[in-house]
């Protein structure tokens, strides 16, 4: 099963779940405001594509820390209790695929190539 992890009205989260919905694809939608970041996944993606991929550094929530906090995130560590406590500083949208590998963004050539 795939799923997709982000915040709903985000418009790189919509186009991707409207991607999706649009090639037939079932996923799973796990609201980042309503359900947080799940901390077994976090750790995986940070391990798996690296802190520097999941901390979106050019949104309007990373603008929003104050300098103390951005400064802070040197590492997977830091950047994973900065996330706990603000998800919304996270790239979206987070992407489990069905073979258990994770991308993180949106290109509509590359979900393509995701399908079978």
């Amino acid at each position: 099963m795939i799923t997709l992890y982000g915040i709903p009205n985000c418009d790189t989260v919509q186009k991707a779940r409207t991607w999706l919905t649009d090639h037939g694809v079932d996923y799973t939608f796990h609201d980042f405001k309503k359900q947080g970041v799940p901390e077994a996944q976090l750790d995986n993606w940070l391990k798996t594509v690296g802190w520097e991929t999941v901390v979106n550094r050019k949104g309007t929530a990373w603008r929003g820390l104050d300098d103390a906090t951005k400064a802070s995130v040197v590492d997977a560590a830091s950047a994973r209790a900065v996330v706990l406590g603000a998800p919304s500083v996270v790239k979206r949208p987070v992407v489990e695929w069905a073979d258990g590998t994770v991308t993180v963004g949106f290109k509509p050539e590359a979900f393509a190539a995701r399908l079978p």
